[in-house]
């Protein structure tokens, strides 16, 4: 089966047809990931409301992306980008700055460890399956870069 914008699932699964681009689908998915958070951020201000979002989004995500993977009959196909932009809203909950140079660094590290995926995010990304195994490698790609962020604020 091929996937079907028409069908909301897909549609968020590829994160609003960001994970159609070529190349880098999962940077492009990242993309779409802050072009929806920023300008939630300027309307709540809110950690909190992103910690929501991102409980609410990881929860529905494990459906979406396990339901598209099973359609696809690939697992983690690399146009299913919903996690990457969960991972966005989790880091956008405990940003230690909001702006323009901590979008760009949470950006530029979230795909680092998105794409290098040191221990324990490869095990995980190998062995848990369906869509919680989908998301959860992201979520801890999203967490080593809000450390890594922190320790770049206290560094400098």
């Amino acid at each position: 089966m091929k996937i079907q914008l028409s069908n909301p699932i897909h549609f968020l699964a590829v994160g609003f047809g960001s994970g159609l681009i070529r190349p880098a689908p999962g940077t492009w998915g990242t993309v779409a990931g802050f072009l929806v958070a920023i300008p939630l951020w300027l309307l709540t201000t809110s950690p909190l409301f992103f910690l929501l979002l991102t409980l609410v989004s990881f929860i529905v995500g494990c459906f979406i992306c396990g339901k598209t993977s099973h359609d696809l009959g690939v697992h983690d196909d690399g146009r299913i980008v919903w996690d990457e932009i969960v991972a966005v809203f989790l880091m956008f909950g405990a940003l230690p700055e909001y702006n323009a140079l901590y979008y760009l660094l949470a950006f530029a590290t979230f795909r680092f460890f998105d794409i290098l995926k040191p221990f324990p995010i490869r095990y995980f990304d190998a062995k848990v399956e369906n869509g919680f195994g989908i998301m959860l490698d992201d979520v801890l790609a999203g967490l080593y870069a809000l450390i890594s962020l922190y320790l770049i604020q206290g560094f400098f």
